[in-house]
């Protein structure tokens, strides 16, 4: 067993665990944000591949293509600072993007002694609708039942 340098510490991290009502009631707020996100991403990758576009044209640019160019990678940029100031809002709140653009995060729980994941889905009706184990795969998905509603306990785990 490798031992950490004398004098390391050892790094953990603690998250905020939801109780299903507080992620039920917390749903607008995380649609909210997740439609934000989802819009600075697309609205980054759309001015991304303008700018692409534009560098790939044939031939020597001239002056108005210089200046597009660089004008479609600022609006990137300034989509990217949008998009990362939403995903701090979520990580915040100890709450992980799965998929920006699906619309999907990870909101966190504890279920048997064991990290659990609520998936929530921006374009689901029930945005709640299934949960995975820290362990299982990531295309893992479990409905929910009222055993998960009703067996997590808001707290911090390290």
């Amino acid at each position: 067993m490798k031992r950490p340098p004398k004098g390391a510490k050892e790094r953990t991290q603690t998250i905020q665990v939801w109780t299903y009502e507080q992620a039920q009631a917390a749903v607008p707020y995380i649609s909210s944000i997740l439609r934000s996100l989802r819009e600075h991403a697309l609205e980054a990758l759309q001015y991304y591949h303008r700018a692409k576009r534009i560098a790939n044209r044939p031939g020597r640019p001239n002056r108005s293509a210089i200046i597009a160019h660089q004008e479609a990678e600022r609006e990137a940029r300034r989509a990217d600072d949008r998009f990362r100031d939403d995903l701090a809002e979520l990580q915040d709140m100890d709450i992980y993007t799965l998929d920006p653009i699906q619309g999907q995060a990870l909101v966190p729980f504890v279920y048997n002694d064991q990290l659990a994941w609520y998936i929530f889905d921006l374009f689901d009706a029930q945005p709640l609708r299934f949960w995975r184990y820290q362990s299982d795969p990531d295309d893992t998905r479990r409905p929910v039942t009222a055993m998960q509603r009703g067996a997590a306990e808001a707290t911090r785990i390290v």
